[in-house]
């Protein structure tokens, strides 16, 4: 795939997909909630299983976290699910997202470049 198979504010490089179940979700909020979250920017597809109780999200890490979606989430009265496998993942969810976007804003050095200014010497 390439950048222009996603949304705009979607690269290839920085997308990531989460899964996350939530609770206090109903027929009333749950269109709502997935209409707000979809017009994010960063955001390439977001759906709800209603079955299953869990958010599919897909999204630009470097363009939104999950801290900002967990806002409109909490907006519409529902919230991530309270047990220990969803805070773990969660936080797992937290920590990549957090270092895809520091890695985005990382430039690469080499110490086997030459110095700026300097030149070499033919002989």
């Amino acid at each position: 795939m390439s950048d222009l198979d996603h949304r705009v504010g979607v690269r290839e490089q920085n997308l990531v997909v989460r899964n996350l179940r939530l609770s206090n979700v109903t027929e009333e909020n749950c269109d709502q909630l997935v209409k707000e979250i979809d017009q994010l920017f960063g955001i390439d597809e977001v759906s709800y299983n209603i079955k299953e109780g869990e958010i599919h999200l897909a999204y630009d890490a470097v363009n939104i976290n999950l801290d900002g979606v967990e806002e409109v989430i909490r907006k519409h009265g529902a919230d991530v699910h309270d047990d220990w496998w969803t805070h773990t993942k969660e936080s797992y969810y937290k920590f990549v997202d957090q270092n895809v976007k520091d890695n985005s804003e990382h430039k690469p050095w080499s110490c086997h470049k030459a110095p700026p200014g300097a030149s070499r010497k033919n002989k």
